[in-house]
């Protein structure tokens, strides 16, 4: 496939190493330094994005008027997300999009759901979710930890909301998030009791993980219309 990458930071680099990799084609790069003089490369056949929460909109904006499928790994913009599939259907389009790409951090969203539903009659276990990104992310909390955390409320019904802080009554689940230099990222769920801690995580090693999760995403979008999710990628 010829791919398009929009955003150029470590993850875009990482993306594009990785898509040639595979076999694929940069078709182009379209970036904060080049967005006003950019010219969409003929004959491309699906974009990859990852910037921030506040160019994610306009960038796939920009794909559905150029009819290019876009798999959007961006996160922060998720309050706009019923505008943006309503966008999609209007301008027969194709979006992917994900909190998270990586494979692991997909099958720990199921088992995360599996254990919500198992632990909804435990009211003797507290739960909360702790996050750790690099210090560049502008979002908190994650994307990935807003998905931990609405697949608890959705098996737990004790728990009414997520909030960002310290939780001020029990039908509020807490979410941590952290920033620190040059790391690639960290979500751990845990449930305590006065006898004992269970520990639901998962450790980013290198971003390889998330750049082969939207490569892969990518080859699935190819040729598609409407929009979808990793859980079509992966089957779940």
């Amino acid at each position: 496939m010829r791919i398009l990458i929009i955003g150029y930071g470590k993850m875009g680099k990482a993306i594009a190493a990785l898509a040639q990799q595979r076999g694929h084609e940069i078709a182009g790069i379209l970036d904060v330094d080049n967005k006003h003089s950019f010219q969409l490369p003929a004959a491309t056949d699906v974009a990859i994005e990852f910037t921030n929460p506040d160019a994610a909109i306009e960038n796939i904006q920009f794909c559905f008027r150029h009819r290019v499928p876009v798999v959007c790994g961006s996160t922060g913009w998720y309050n706009q997300l019923e505008q943006v599939k309503a966008d999609c259907t209007r301008e027969n389009g194709s979006l992917l999009y994900a909190s998270n790409f990586s494979v692991g951090v997909n099958l720990v969203f199921k088992v995360n759901e599996y254990m919500a539903r198992l632990m909804a009659t435990r009211a003797e276990y507290h739960v909360e979710i702790d996050e750790t990104h690099h210090t560049q992310k502008k979002d908190a909390p994650s994307g990935t930890a807003i998905s931990l955390a609405e697949g608890i409320l959705k098996e737990n019904t004790s728990k009414r909301k997520w909030v960002n802080a310290a939780a001020q009554n029990p039908e509020e689940l807490e979410i941590r998030s952290h920033r620190e230099n040059d790391v690639p990222g960290t979500h751990v769920v845990t449930y305590s009791s006065p006898i004992d801690t269970i520990r639901l995580s998962h450790e980013a090693h290198t971003r390889s993980g998330f750049a082969l999760g939207a490569v892969i995403a990518a080859e699935f979008l190819a040729g598609k219309k409407g929009v979808y999710t990793m859980a079509d990628v992966l089957r779940f």
